[in-house]
């Protein structure tokens, strides 16, 4: 043993091995040598490969090579250690001193020991290390060992620059005899009990026994030994993603939750506490924190999976849209890599219309086993489209798994078939068998996702989050210009930990500018309820029970003091958020920036100028979403008395009771007022499911709902409509897939300066993508005509924006049915919808409770 030419991490261990005490002196554990020499690691790997999880190994295959160098090393009699066999002269062993003299002459150490008893909490650990001590001797004592030869070290954890490491002890079997063939059966060499399944789940190596987490060690080109306090705050490049975050307590809990798809999502928004997986990638432009592909390749790192292999198919399609003839053509490899902004790099380009790309994702197991494969029937028109929606099903599943540990096979591979996800159950559970060990921690994160932040459960109005505990003070003018689903909006927020009794408040997170896209599941529905219910420049406050205590100690600005207070009773959380700005979904741009008023306007018009010529008294608007006709019914003539509106996003609802309430509120205390609105109604429920309360309206309006649907739950609402809720007339628009070319180019005209949102509009198959489907006029004409034949209506054809004698025709597609008989006046008593919100000019306004 030599010291090596450059700068090499084990040259900091043999000067430091020079300086040891008594029989020690120049002594250099055995595993040392090749944790810290990558060649010789890598070397031991292509001879047994079983090194990888269990790093003992590594110490009988350098003792079984030891007696090839006799006269050059020799190993103690322990056989855990290994030294020169002619030590270095007193002149060399004098000038190392002489060069240890600059550095202090102590530090202290700041780390954290993970028991090995899941019921035993992390805790941190501080100690000092002397200028003259191999800081190895000092992690042994901590151990309760007498020196470093006892201790076992494992990979880096994240980065392969960071200097994290675990240090934990050799079992007792092995030290009383290292040379023995046990080292090849773990099960022989370890106690009962005494694995540390918190330990292994963070490097992804058999760990026995307490363990130590802690940064120090030597680095290349550098003499120093260097280390970082674990706890303390500074700013340091994160080993788990490229991006700065600062070091506490929380250090531990990040690792965690950096095993997770949403975990690293949070991470990489850091919003640990606000963000959430997105459902849904909608667009690049409207994408925020690092992409799915990134997210996914982050993923597979941690559990140290091989790199997710991309495979994308070219569909050519050699006649029109609706044909059903591809020709496949594989147009990728494996290895074609994307940038950070999720582009294909090299050939990445817009293709004809009549080519669309599919993409089918692999990820294979350590050993190259194939072990999950997503293969999608949705085709895109850009590449990095299909790549990135691809990715986030497999996270979505992912995620699924992670959220709750113990689901049934057959429920996980049900999951697994809506996403077209298949995967080899037994190679999968045995690639992950180290999650089942902390199922505990990741269990309450499910358990606390489901209770807090689940949509069904959520997201109410108003009135019932304030009778749930969970009161809601919205502050500020109402500018009218509120988000919608799609809007991406921008919000600053603070998240803080409240205290009962003497009351106290601290900061957990906070965020400047943090955007996100409105129904795309990118935040905790709680406080995307909460926006909905908000416009530009106002402000709200509400309290929320507490998240997981590993997230809150994971986002803590100062988490050695929150500590303490979370042992406390009734602590809660209080968010603060301010509305900063909102930016139409990319369908409501393109409209806008064809059409003066906007195309939505001008269908509302025309509806209004029908209600009115109707003399309707009563009316239903199926699919209501955020009330934007309902509420235009209060500002004009009519003569309805009764108006009701159905939706099943409780969201949208929520909003609109908000603009009813306070515009029916205003119009009934103003003596001027010509409206002659007596009830409201706000329902909650499926408009492909009857309700007898809603049987023979005056009129009935769906503006820009089918499209929303299956195609086949839009032909079911077509005939419960006409067939059940039997309204005289019923007025049905729809975009018209024929004008979608025109509405395309005329907001790349307007977007010279912004190239996303060219390459987002040049991508959208459809106007919005949420849209199911979109017709053209003759699958629209076919629809309702053979609609109104079977239940005895007329149909009559219109639009807005556009013209019948101008091709393509209308941009928004209009049918009007007439009934053409009486229904029968005797209808069973069915009530399939929810009260959500209700007003009348006698009670005023009363929500669900």
């Amino acid at each position: 043993m030599k010291f090596l030419s450059s700068p090499h991490p084990l040259s900091g261990h043999f000067r430091a091995a020079l300086q040891r005490k008594g029989h020690l002196q120049g002594l250099v554990p055995i595993h040392v040598l090749a944790v810290y020499d990558a060649k010789l690691s890598n070397l031991f790997k292509s001879i047994n490969p079983n090194v990888e999880p269990n790093p003992l190994l590594i110490r009988s295959l350098i003792l079984k090579a030891a007696p090839r160098l006799s006269g050059s090393v020799s190993t103690c009699e322990d056989q855990l250690s290994m030294q020169r066999e002619h030590l270095y002269p007193p002149e060399i062993i004098k000038t190392i001193l002489n060069q240890q003299s600059s550095l202090p002459e102590s530090i202290w150490i700041r780390a954290m020991r993970i028991p090995c008893s899941v019921e035993k909490i992390v805790e941190p650990l501080t100690f000092n290390i002397a200028s003259n001590d191999y800081y190895m001797d000092i992690i042994a004592q901590q151990l309760g060992l007498t020196d470093a030869s006892m201790v076992l070290v494992s990979r880096t954890i994240g980065k392969a620059s960071s200097e994290m490491r675990l240090y934990f002890c050799a079992p007792v079997s092995c030290l009383e005899d290292s040379a023995s063939g046990l080292l090849y059966s773990t099960e022989a060499i370890y106690s009962e009990g005494s694995f540390n399944s918190r330990a292994s789940y963070l490097c992804g190596h058999l760990i026995y026994g307490d363990a130590i987490l802690a940064t120090i060690g030597y680095k290349w080109k550098s003499s120093d030994l260097f280390h970082e306090d674990v706890y303390l705050h500074t700013y340091y490049s994160s080993c788990i993603l490229s991006f700065t975050f600062k070091f506490a307590l929380c250090d531990h809990y990040r690792i965690l939750i950096a095993k997770t798809p949403s975990g690293v999502y949070k991470l990489s928004r850091e919003a640990i506490l606000v963000a959430e997986l997105p459902g849904s990638f909608t667009t690049r432009t409207n994408w925020r924190g690092s992409f799915p592909r990134d997210l996914l390749c982050t993923f597979c790192r941690q559990h140290r999976l091989s790199e997710p292999a991309f495979l994308t198919v070219n569909n050519s399609l050699e006649s029109s849209p609706e044909s059903s003839h591809m020709k496949l053509k594989l147009t990728e490899s494996v290895n074609k890599e994307i940038n950070g902004g999720g582009n294909v790099v090299g050939g990445s380009k817009l293709v004809g219309p009549r080519e669309t790309f599919r993409c089918e994702v692999q990820i294979f197991s350590k050993c190259q086993d194939l072990i999950i494969k997503c293969s999608p029937k949705e085709s895109f028109k850009r590449q990095n489209d299909a790549i990135q929606n691809t990715a986030l099903k497999v996270l979505l599943w992912l995620n699924k798994y992670f959220g709750k540990l113990n689901m049934p096979l057959e429920d996980l591979t049900s999951y697994g078939d809506v996403l077209d996800i298949q995967f080899y159950s037994q190679l999968f559970y045995k690639e992950f068998a180290l999650t089942i060990s902390v199922y505990t921690f990741w269990h309450s994160i499910g358990a606390q996702e489901c209770r807090l932040f689940d949509s069904n459960s959520m997201n109410h109005l108003k009135g019932m989050l304030e009778d749930m505990g969970c009161p809601i003070n919205i502050e500020g003018p109402d500018s009218g210009i509120s988000p919608s689903n799609g809007s991406l909006v921008c919000i600053v927020y603070t998240v803080c930990l409240l205290t009962e009794g003497e009351y106290m408040k601290e900061l957990i997170e906070s965020n400047e500018e943090f955007e996100f896209e409105i129904g795309s599941g990118s935040v905790i529905s709680f406080l995307e309820t909460v926006v909905t219910q908000m416009s530009v420049g106002q402000s709200a406050r509400f309290n929320m029970e507490l998240s997981p205590q590993e997230l809150i100690l994971a986002s803590a600005c100062d988490s050695e003091r929150i500590l303490p207070l979370l042992s406390l009773r009734g602590c809660s959380l209080e968010c603060c958020t301010t509305l900063l700005r909102v930016t139409e979904p990319l369908e409501d741009r393109m409209e806008q920036a064809l059409f003066s008023p906007p195309l939505s306007k001008q269908r509302v018009d025309y509806a209004l100028q029908h209600i009115k010529e109707s003399c309707a008294t009563s009316l239903v608007d199926f699919g209501c979403g955020s009330g934007s006709l309902l509420e235009s019914l209060l500002e004009s003539p009519n003569s309805l008395e009764n108006i009701v509106g159905v939706d099943i996003s409780q969201k949208s609802l929520a909003h609109a009771a908000k603009v009813l309430h306070s515009k029916l509120s205003a119009s009934f205390d103003t003596p001027s007022s010509t409206t002659n609105i007596k009830s409201a109604l706000l329902y909650d429920g499926s408009i492909t499911v009857f309700d007898s309360r809603l049987y023979g309206f005056d009129i009935g309006t769906c503006l820009e709902v089918i499209e929303h649907m299956e195609e086949d739950q839009a032909h079911l609402f077509g005939d419960i409509v006409l067939s059940s809720f039997c309204p005289k007339i019923l007025i049905v628009s729809t975009p018209n897939y024929e004008y979608n070319v025109i509405l395309q180019k005329s907001a790349l005209q307007s977007q010279e300066d912004d190239p996303d949102e060219k390459t987002q509009s040049q991508s959208c198959k459809f106007r919005n993508h949420d849209h199911k489907f979109e017709w053209t006029r003759e699958q629209f004409g076919r629809w309702a005509s053979d609609l109104a034949a079977r239940n005895n209506y007329r149909v009559e054809f219109s639009g807005v924006g556009g013209s019948t004698d101008t091709e393509p025709g209308f941009a928004s597609q209009i049918a009007l049915f007439k009934r053409e008989d009486e229904c029968p006046k005797n209808v069973d008593v069915i009530h399939n919808y929810d009260v959500i919100w209700e007003w009348s000019s006698i009670y005023r306004s009363r929500s669900a409770l």
